[in-house]
């Protein structure tokens, strides 16, 4: 689940209507043995992990090198929890810690056959970082956006490799979810989404192909079940232990909508609700009351201690 981000309605209007996308000549034949990401905070370091445990070699880069050292000892200790598991041992731990460079210079990315922008969900930062890292790669490199949210055509088009630019949303925790949404822009070749569909599988993943659209697939669907639910919630029909529990043992789901609001942060599900009113122009996408309320007396969940449960 993404952060808040601003849009317009100009990014999603160059989507192709049907299912069919455009091929086009420059060749992506290069197998991906090294990844750049560019963020080293809860995607960014998970998306290492994933890589590094897989045997591909990482360069993480972010702005600090407190950052940087707080993402490799964020990975450090997943890896740990594993070992405690029974499911990573200590020698492979070692391995996939020396596959991970962290480094603070974008110029350590190219080596990279694809670097992928995993940093805060915000159009105006992602489109400053995407210039620049397009301005020192080579011609041939992939580069992939981490984004739950924003068109992909619309950051593509900032860089001078539209063919070979595609979003690759990753879900959180990155270790432990085994999707990957990747995500087409209008101009994104096939080479390029089969690279980066077989990198994902690499990682041991199961990628799903999805076209340029607000919110894509998965967050389109979840995101307005949970608006709902808080409907369900401010009409009285049940509490919100019996929602929970009813989504859970009715619709086999591991977590209840409400809770999964509270850790994905209330602030996050009303700015995504809000983002899709805007778009499409529907009212069934219109925020639920209960939730404007709550975010707007601060109770947005786990990050503030209180949402629609108190922690």
């Amino acid at each position: 689940m993404a952060r808040r981000l601003r849009h317009n309605r100009s990014q999603w209007s160059h989507s192709r209507p049907s299912c069919s996308f455009p091929s086009h000549s420059r060749s992506t034949s290069m197998s991906i043995q090294t990844v750049g990401i560019i963020g080293a905070g809860t995607m960014g370091n998970g998306i290492a992990q994933a890589c590094a445990v897989s045997g591909v070699k990482v360069v993480m880069v972010d702005i600090s090198q407190a950052a940087v050292d707080k993402g490799l000892a964020t990975v450090s200790g997943s890896l740990d929890r594993l070992i405690k598991k029974d499911k990573l041992t200590a020698e492979q731990k070692k391995a996939a810690l020396a596959l991970i460079q962290g480094s603070t210079n974008y110029d350590d990315l190219k080596g990279a056959q694809l670097v992928i922008e995993a940093a805060t969900e915000n159009y105006e930062l992602k489109l400053k970082i995407l210039k620049q890292v397009d301005a020192i790669l080579q011609p041939e490199v992939i580069v992939a956006s981490n984004t739950s949210s924003i068109s992909i055509t619309q950051l593509a088009a900032a860089t001078s490799r539209a063919d070979r630019f595609i979003g690759m949303h990753f879900f959180n925790p990155v270790p432990m979810m085994a999707l990957v949404e990747i995500i087409r822009g209008y101009l994104t070749s096939d080479a390029t989404h089969d690279a980066v569909k077989a990198l994902a599988e690499k990682l041991g993943k199961s990628p799903i192909t999805v076209k340029n659209a607000p919110g894509f697939v998965v967050n389109r669907i979840l995101v307005p079940m949970i608006n709902e639910a808080f409907f369900v919630l401010s009409e009285g029909i049940a509490t919100p232990e019996d929602i929970d529990a009813g989504m859970k043992l009715g619709c086999n789901q591991p977590i209840g909508p409400l809770a999964l609001a509270d850790m994905i942060g209330l602030d996050v599900c009303l700015a995504v609700m809000e983002v899709y009113l805007k778009e499409f122009g529907d009212s069934k996408y219109r925020p639920c009351p209960l939730l404007r309320e709550m975010v707007a007396a601060g109770q947005l969940g786990r990050k503030t201690g209180r949402g629609v449960y108190t922690y």
